[in-house]
Formats: structure tokens, sequence, C-alpha cells
């Protein structure tokens, strides 16, 4: 089996990390005892790129109980924690490319190493993995069944493909479901971003002025929980609905351009390359901290800073001291990459539980179902979500209503009137 990780010795201490993280995830456990008896993967090759943590690991050996086989990379540099990637190849068998901190070209090494077992089933978080195969090995779309993606960034490049018409199989965007938007990236990333920016500076937030660029899903669980750490909140958006929501929600609105000059720390979470940019950076307050929390670090304007920066230094892990042609200290945290995963450990295992159940259901749907999709980006299916919905639901313990006859009747007909 061909592997590249930096240390098997570190295999033990990764099975004890995601059998705690498993603990927290009782849907995917019961989606996997169902896959361990029907195999409704079996023998499908899964080409997955995917942030390489204790939670990556339950969904792997999930589809590996279906009957897959799966070979796993990174989807960032920094994310892959390297005893799980360990104890998946040493425990499990699973062949993982992963290596926390890996270079550009050891990165798409990896993942042109996945792309090597042609995969039937593409299972992606930011789309590199299916853009270098739609550029670099043409010769394998054939033998592509369809695919998923996990994060808004991968969506959004994968329609701009699929409106170009170069998409060559279905992808279903798993990142849509409402059991994955509406909680892995509101409150997954709320919580486990603040987690990281406060690892990387143990700087206090309360008091401060916290700058949330972008006010989608993400944005939402970045500001409640910078709001909740007692920090003065202030959006940047450029989609005035988001911008209305986030003033009704209680926030400050306002332009980059003016938000630069006030923040004390800066988060991105937008999608989209250059939100904060030389000008930005310029205005920047003596001791700005910037962290972006969306998937590329294309966001931070990273090659403007280095013009105008006069010197550098590490002040301590994940954070880059940049001096400025103004004399004033920028601090950027992880490099610019996903500080959540960078300089903490990535999203809560409980609200993981729902993003990869969602994931696991998506491959099984697309064994049998693919054939009769266009190649286009699809929403997953309504039943998945809800029974996702529902399984989370009773691991909780939690009942809820149904509806009476006569109620359904009257929610599906017209002639009942008022």
């Amino acid at each position: 089996m061909e592997y590249h990780i930096k240390d098997e010795g570190l295999a033990d201490a990764g099975r004890l990390r995601i059998e705690w993280a498993a603990k927290s995830m009782p849907v995917l456990n019961l989606i996997r005892e169902r896959f361990l008896k029907e195999r409704p993967l079996d023998g499908i090759r899964i080409g997955a790129c995917l942030h390489v943590t204790t939670e990556t690991a339950a969904l792997v050996q999930t589809l590996k109980a279906g009957g897959a086989l799966v070979y796993l990379c990174a989807s960032n540099p920094l994310s892959t924690q390297d005893d799980v990637a360990a104890s998946l190849v040493v425990h499990d068998k699973i062949p993982v490319f992963a290596i926390k901190g890996e270079d550009h070209d050891t990165y798409y090494g990896h993942l042109r190493s996945v792309l090597d077992a042609k995969p039937q089933i593409t299972m992606d978080d930011g789309a590199d993995l299916v853009s270098t195969l739609h550029t670099e090995r043409k010769e394998l779309l054939e033998g592509v069944i369809g695919g998923t993606e996990e994060t808004t960034t991968g969506v959004i490049r994968l329609r701009a493909m699929a409106k170009d018409k170069v998409l060559a199989y279905p992808i279903i965007a798993v990142n849509d479901a409402d059991t994955k938007h509406l909680f892995d990236n509101r409150y997954g990333t709320g919580q486990s971003t603040l987690d990281g920016i406060i690892r990387a500076t143990n700087r206090l937030i309360a008091g401060s002025i916290f700058v949330v660029a972008g006010y989608g899903w993400c944005g939402k669980g970045v500001s409640m929980r910078a709001k909740g750490h007692g920090a003065r909140v202030v959006v940047t958006e450029v989609d005035p609905l988001r911008a209305l929501e986030a003033v009704m929600d209680g926030y400050e609105v306002m332009p980059m351009h003016e938000a630069a000059g006030i923040g004390d720390f800066f988060c991105t979470v937008t999608g989209d390359i250059h939100v904060i940019r030389e000008e930005h950076f310029l205005k920047m307050k003596d001791g700005a901290i910037v962290a972006n929390s969306g998937h590329f670090n294309v966001e931070l304007d990273l090659e403007s800073l280095e013009k105008i920066t006069t010197s550098k230094r590490t002040i301590r892990p994940y954070v880059e001291e940049h001096t400025l042609v103004n004399k004033r200290r920028i601090y950027v945290l992880g490099e610019g990459r996903l500080i959540n995963l960078a300089a903490a450990e990535g999203h809560p295992s409980s609200v993981m539980d729902m993003s990869f159940a969602n994931q696991a259901l998506c491959a099984e749907y697309m064994t049998g179902k693919a054939t009769n999709l266009e190649n286009l980006v699809y929403s997953v299916p309504r039943d998945i979500d809800k029974h996702i919905a529902k399984l989370k639901l009773s691991s909780m313990d939690i009942e809820i209503d149904s509806l009476t006859g006569e109620q359904g009747k009257y929610l599906s007909s017209w002639e009942m009137g008022t």
C-alpha cells in the first residue's frame, strides 16, 4: 500500500483521538452499522481530498465499512493532524497522502497520488482534486461516476465549471444541505475560528473591535461567537441583503476601508479573493491581528502585504509579525490559511457528524443515481437531509410532533380555505 505521512509512530495516539471524536458522532456511527451489513459501496474507489482530522477519519472508516476503497489526501497544507493520518494508515490500512505543513509541490503531489488510484467517486473540500482531475488527468474522467463537495468555496468553483460546461460529471453540493451549512458553517466555524485565534494569540477578545468580512453562514457564526466573547463586532459585506441582515442582528456594518482603521481583530470568511488588500493593511492600527477562516488563503492579499513589509518574523507559533513601511506591525495568523485548522483542531465532532453523514449518504446515492444525472452541481436530496436531522434528534433524545391527517390535508390542498 502506497502512502505518504509524517510518522507511523504517531498511530496509537491518533487512534485514541479518533475514538474520542467518534463518541460524539452518533449519526455517522448508525450509518456505519448499516453500511457494514449492506455494503452499498462495495468495490467503489473513492478519491477524497478533505481535511485530515479525527472527524474525517470517522468518515473514511464509514466509507470503508460500506465496501469502498478510499484514498485520502489533505485539502489544505496546514489542516492535517499527523497522528490521525498515521492511525488511518497503520490501523485501518487506508492510503493517506498528507503531512501538516507540506509545501505547494508536495500538496499537489498528494492530489496526484489520489488520482493515480483512478477514483470512481471524488469527495472534495475546495475543489482542488476536481480541478486537477479536469486539467491534468482528463483521461481518468470517463471512469468517474460522480462526486461530492464539502465547502462553499468549492461549490462556487464547481458551479463556475458547470456554467462553462466543462464539468465532466455530476457533483452533489454537500455544503448546501441544511444539516450542513446551518450547523457546520454557523456553529462549527463560529466556535472553531475563535478557538484558533485565541490559541494562536492568547489575546482577550472582550472589549476589542472584531471585524468579520462576509456575513454568510460562516460569517454569522464567527460574528455570533465574537459577540459572545464580548467584542464589538463590525461586519463588512458586498451583498445588500446580507448587510441588512447583519444590521438587524445588531452588528455595525461598514466598508472594509473604514473598518480597517478601527479593528483589533480581522477575520475573512467570504470565499472570494483579496478581501483584505494593501490599502487596508496600511490603514490598520499597530498590532492588528489578521486571520482567515475561508477555505483558501487568497482572501488575504499576502503578495501585496509582502511588498509593503520591511521586516517579518515568527513571534510565536502560527503568528507572523509584519513590520510595514509605515512602521506599524500587523500580525497574520496561520499563514492566512484556515485558522480553525491551522492553529486549532477544526470543528467539534458533534457538528461534523451531520456534515459527514451527508458525505457518506451522498456517496451511496451517487452509486445508484449518477447515471441519471447531468454534469451539473446538485443539492443534497431533501429526504437525505431530513433523515440526517431525524437521526441527530433521536441521538439527542429529542422528540418532535407529527402532522395529524387533518393538518397534512390542509397543507396540501386549497379547497379548505380559512
